[in-house]
């Protein structure tokens, strides 16, 4: 069994950073990790994946070039570096294991409990 745990959320201005963690229990190394986004009233969006070894992420086109996504392997942790942050970033956050088709929520085994993150203008 995997558990996820989130953290790092909170409220910032608009183009400040913000940077997630996500813990993970069990056997973190052996799949990839992504992080989605999900908006009041909207539908759980990818914004970034990589993969187990770390050797190959994938991004959202709308957070190409401020999000930066990272693993630990040695730490059971996966991050989320967010940088030049905008309103409409604004979501909880969910970090996601197991993935094979690393766009798709649906492909995921394992989810944390998310972690909210508010950018003001």
């Amino acid at each position: 069994q995997v558990q996820l745990v989130e953290s790092g959320g909170g409220l910032v201005q608009a183009g400040g950073s913000l940077r997630l963690a996500c813990a993970a229990s069990g056997r973190f190394s052996s799949f990839a990790m992504g992080w989605f986004r999900q908006a009041p009233g909207k539908t759980r969006d990818f914004v970034a994946a990589i993969s187990w070894r770390g050797g190959t992420t994938y991004y959202a086109d709308s957070v190409k070039g401020r999000f930066t996504i990272s693993r630990d392997n040695a730490k059971n942790t996966a991050y989320l570096q967010m940088n030049s942050l905008k309103p409409e970033d604004t979501a909880v956050y969910y970090c996601a294991g197991g993935g094979a088709r690393v766009y798709y929520s649906s492909d995921y085994n394992y989810w944390g409990q998310g972690t909210q993150v508010t950018v003001s203008s």
